[in-house]
């Protein structure tokens, strides 16, 4: 016996084999589904940080690890470019106040922050340093501690007091009730690190980090904690970038496990 098939029989059987169809279809897109939420979407992975030209401004004394720290960020952002500004965080910070353009602010100290706080993204504190004499390689003049550079025979620089290396240099010597004449106040702690390892200048006080960059230039001696101050490292991002995501993306990285094994091998401490 044959079958005949009246047009209103072929739709239904068509209706069938289309859903028949569909079933795996829609298996296979919730499986899909399931994959992109359990993905890696955490705040700076690779897959939640959208491509773009971030502009970083940071404080000086962060400029070698930073260099190591874009680099690893932009290998594992493909298509994300990071450029750093570095410079003493009251100039950052005048920039920002200025609307100079800009992505992410990184400051050495907290009130810096503060004094844009109308500009930024809530800061986080990202990494911590703490202050060392550094003397010419050798430690030529045998200063040994902080009242040591009371000697008027020292040319010692200083950062300025509007700098925050200056503002902790300033704080740890009138705790002790050491006075100090610096033959300069520098604009940046790198400068004043420039000056010690040229020769320009016998001791000066900077962080830690920066006397270990230049280990071939200076030596570094060690101020005891009781007598130290500690810098902390904010960071936030600036309301007027154009890149809102993924200069989150980048704050959020500095505090991820690869961006604070970069932090903790240049000397910084834990935040």
């Amino acid at each position: 016996m044959s079958l005949t098939f009246t047009p209103a029989r072929r739709r239904t059987a068509a209706a069938v084999l289309t859903a028949a169809l569909l079933v795996p279809l829609a298996a296979c897109s919730s499986d899909d589904t399931k994959n992109d939420t359990n993905g890696s979407t955490a705040p700076g992975s690779a897959s939640a940080a959208p491509r773009a030209n971030l502009t970083v401004l940071a404080a000086a004394s962060l400029t070698d690890v930073f260099k190591t720290a874009g680099a690893a960020y932009e290998k594992s952002h493909p298509g994300t470019k990071v450029t750093f500004s570095f410079a003493g965080s009251q100039e950052l910070v005048a920039q920002v106040a200025q609307g100079s353009p800009a992505d992410v602010l990184v400051t050495a100290d907290t009130k810096s922050m503060d004094k844009v706080k109308a500009d930024t993204g809530t800061p986080a504190i990202i990494a911590k340093n703490r202050l060392v004499i550094a003397t010419g390689k050798g430690n030529p003049f045998k200063v040994d501690e902080l009242k040591d550079l009371a000697d008027t025979k020292l040319k010692v620089v200083l950062a300025a007091p509007e700098v925050p290396a200056g503002k902790y240099s300033k704080k740890v010597l009138d705790a002790q009730k050491i006075t100090v004449k610096p033959v300069s106040q520098e604009p940046n702690v790198r400068a004043v690190l420039s000056k010690v390892g040229l020769g320009e200048a016998d001791a000066g006080l900077v962080y830690k980090t920066d006397a270990e960059s230049a280990e071939d230039k200076v030596a570094a001696v060690e101020i005891p904690d009781a007598q130290n101050a500690i810098a902390q490292y904010p960071a936030a991002t600036l309301k007027d970038s154009k890149n809102a995501e993924a200069a989150a993306a980048f704050v959020a990285w500095l505090s991820s496990p690869e961006g604070q094994r970069i932090l903790q091998d240049a000397g910084f401490q834990k935040p």
